[in-house]
């Protein structure tokens, strides 16, 4: 069950002009399930893209990169197989399926950018993709983000509108993720479009910062996907975007859906039972926060002790220990979960009750934030706990 998400209410995911949705039912893995969706869009759209640096990525990712180098007039995403780990035979499929997508969409194959999720080392059904175009339906934004799930137990897809000084401009996003999360660069899946007229150059600078303070701030394992990525659309139908205050302002609507798309991803991470942020201040770079902060996120006994509400907080320490700051003075460290300051200067605060601490890890959503007291720059990642359910939907995967 997911941590405190609800499915997106589909009145309040807004149409994008310019964007044609539609859906199929290819049976990939299971029938009668949507899973595959072609993103169709209006000449004259820009694409921005990140990607995995997974350096097994999977063949659609070597395409996508390929093909983003030109126009893009369509994109298709199934699910139910990876296809990576599969050589040449799976770039030849995968630009099979760019082929039958072009066909269907009066695009060129190289107008087409192919994403793919699920099992990894079986070769992609490009033929079942293929057959399936011809009955693709028209769908909403909440039938794409329906379309992407995988191992997902709640869809993911939010929007915002914005107003800019030639206009009002709509954004929307889905994602897709549930477990092997840990971008390093993006999120397992995300598409993220606005109506605005943005030129390319500005799209791609502000995807990289969108990410950064977004999908690169979640960890649900520690697992880079082959296949993460992040794409961004603008497809110049509403207000154009060129002064540095509608930048502004679009960007930070962009990183809002984002944040939001992201959070999504561990909320329903694999039989998570608990929201948690890490937030480690008063550092002397990002870099460091962030390091300390992942270190404590992905830490097994940590996440166990998430999953028990057991403040076995001598876990916490021992990883913000063990994350690789050389000249860190550990004397200095305050510790507190919630508003409870459970350390102080680096031992055990002398007026810390355990049970003040024990209220604050059986709340569903939590917070642990360490300060470091050696700077002045901080750091937050977005993770949850381990719970039985991680093991045994893993273990299950593929049955």
């Amino acid at each position: 069950m997911a941590v405190n998400l609800s499915p997106p209410d589909p009145t309040q995911l807004f149409p994008v002009p310019g964007i044609e949705l539609s859906y199929a039912m290819a049976g990939i893995k299971k029938p009668g399930r949507k899973d595959v969706l072609v993103m169709r869009l209006a000449p004259g759209a820009t694409v921005a893209g990140v990607f995995t640096r997974n350096r097994f990525c999977a063949a659609p990712v070597l395409l996508a990169k390929h093909h983003l180098k030109g126009p893009v007039r369509a994109l298709v995403v199934n699910t139910g197989n990876a296809n990576a780990g599969t050589g040449k035979e799976g770039l030849k499929r995968a630009l099979a399926v760019c082929n039958a997508v072009g066909k269907a969409t009066q695009a060129k194959p190289t107008q087409v950018l192919p994403f793919s999720t699920g099992v990894i080392m079986e070769q992609l059904p490009a033929d079942k993709i293929a057959n399936a175009l011809p009955s693709l339906r028209a769908g909403s934004w909440l039938d794409a983000a329906e379309a992407i799930m995988t191992t997902d137990t709640v869809a993911k897809a939010c929007s915002r509108k914005v107003k800019l000084s030639g206009g009002e401009a709509v954004v929307t996003g889905i994602a897709k993720g549930s477990g092997m999360i840990h971008p390093d660069m993006a999120t397992m899946l995300s598409f993220v479009a606005t109506d605005a007229r943005v030129s390319r150059s500005n799209l791609q600078s502000m995807l990289k910062r969108v990410a950064d303070q977004s999908f690169n701030c979640i960890t649900v394992d520690g697992d880079t996907s082959t296949n993460d990525a992040f794409m961004l659309i603008a497809t110049g139908k509403g207000p154009s975007v060129s002064s540095r205050k509608d930048l502004s302002i679009l960007e930070n609507a962009l990183t809002r859906v984002s944040q939001q798309l992201a959070q999504a991803i561990i909320r329903d991470g694999e039989g998570a039972t608990k929201f948690v942020t890490v937030t480690v201040e008063r550092g002397r770079n990002t870099a460091e926060c962030r390091r300390i902060a992942y270190t404590i996120a992905h830490s097994p006994l940590v996440k166990t002790a998430f999953f028990a509400s057991d403040p076995n907080l001598g876990r916490i320490l021992c990883a913000v220990g063990y994350a690789g700051i050389k000249d860190l003075d550990t004397d200095r460290i305050d510790l507190f979960l919630d508003g409870v300051c459970v350390v102080k200067s680096g031992s055990r605060n002398a007026s810390y009750v355990e049970s003040d601490a024990l209220a604050a890890m059986k709340k569903p959503e939590f917070t642990v934030r360490v300060v470091l007291n050696r700077g002045r720059t901080s750091a937050t990642v977005w993770t949850c706990d381990f719970s039985y359910d991680y093991v045994k939907i893993n273990a299950e995967y593929r049955s």
